[in-house]
């Protein structure tokens, strides 16, 4: 990998890691487009962790108060009703899905999960899954002619068993195409949580499972017979934290007023795209990927 790929695939990263439009998708069609080699899963689980530390300094205030209560309820069981240490918790019991199918799947996220069709479809499906959330989020926040208003909630009405269900959907970001925040925020909007607050969970939530598969990769980057070398990566890693930083900033100020709609079309636009180009056989399903013959595929027939 050189310098220049890691620098566009730093500012890739950057730049959808926390809109609902799939980082790892983007990562690899963005190979697709420059005619260069998939960077793979390991590339793309590493310089999350750029992105993730815009998390960490973004939420920092909120981060240090949720550690801080959820510590101190280890040895004073007076605490654990604390609305922070409660965060605590659910945040650790909402990575245990993601964490279980992560080690499971990892043969398949290495590699078939990486197929431009099965991406594309999943860009399709998850934006107009997402489209609908959205819909009945705002239905609810504004009401119909003939309805009132229908409260929607905060993350203090946040329950075990829904962050388990905001976990389960988290997971299936584990697949190219389906979107981290995008698969959770639509998980807390189909279970009736406001729109800021389903975004504010879905990055708190994405902490210690970016982190964990991040650290889990490191010693897959610069091995034997990998395209993907140390320097590269890191300066990647770097360029996603401060691009990663500016975007997550401007989002949680667009979903205060916004919809998710533009993102939903764009998923379906860029999913119908990618699927029209490989039925005419512009390019070739798994165009980059090293299938096992020592050859690189590209998109050239």
């Amino acid at each position: 990998m050189s310098w220049f790929e890691s620098l566009i695939l730093g500012l890739v990263q950057g730049l959808t890691e926390f809109l609902p439009i799939s980082s790892s998708a983007h990562l690899r069609l963005t190979a697709v487009a420059f005619d260069w080699e998939d960077p793979g899963a390991a590339f793309t689980a590493v310089t999350q962790i750029g992105t993730e530390l815009a998390v960490l300094i973004y939420f920092r205030k909120d981060i240090v108060r949720i550690v801080s209560a959820w510590s101190r309820s280890l040895v004073d069981r007076s605490l654990r009703s604390d609305p922070d240490a409660r965060m605590g918790w659910l945040v650790i019991i909402g990575s245990i899905p993601i964490g279980v199918l992560g080690l499971t799947l990892q043969d398949a996220i290495d590699g078939p999960f990486r197929d431009l069709r099965l991406i594309a479809v999943n860009l399709i499906v998850l934006g107009v899954v997402l489209g609908i959330a959205d819909r009945m989020a705002m239905r609810d926040a504004t009401g119909g002619r003939h309805r009132a208003v229908k409260p929607r909630k905060g993350l203090e009405d946040l329950t075990v068993r829904d962050g388990l269900l905001y976990g389960l959907a988290q997971a299936m970001a584990l697949v190219p195409g389906v979107s981290r925040s995008g698969a959770t925020i639509t998980g807390g909007l189909f279970l009736g949580y406001r729109r800021e607050a389903a975004a504010r969970y879905a990055f708190l939530l994405a902490i210690p499972a970016v982190l964990a598969s991040g650290a889990y990769e490191l010693t897959s980057i610069g091995e034997e017979g990998s395209h993907v070398s140390w320097g590269p990566t890191i300066f990647a890693t770097v360029v996603a934290f401060f691009v990663g930083y500016a975007i997550i900033a401007w989002f949680m100020r667009w979903i205060s007023t916004r919809s998710y709609m533009p993102f939903v079309w764009y998923r379906i636009v860029v999913g119908t795209v990618i699927l029209a180009l490989v039925w005419f056989g512009v390019i070739e399903p798994h165009a980059g990927e090293d299938v096992g013959t020592g050859e690189e595929i590209t998109s050239e027939q």
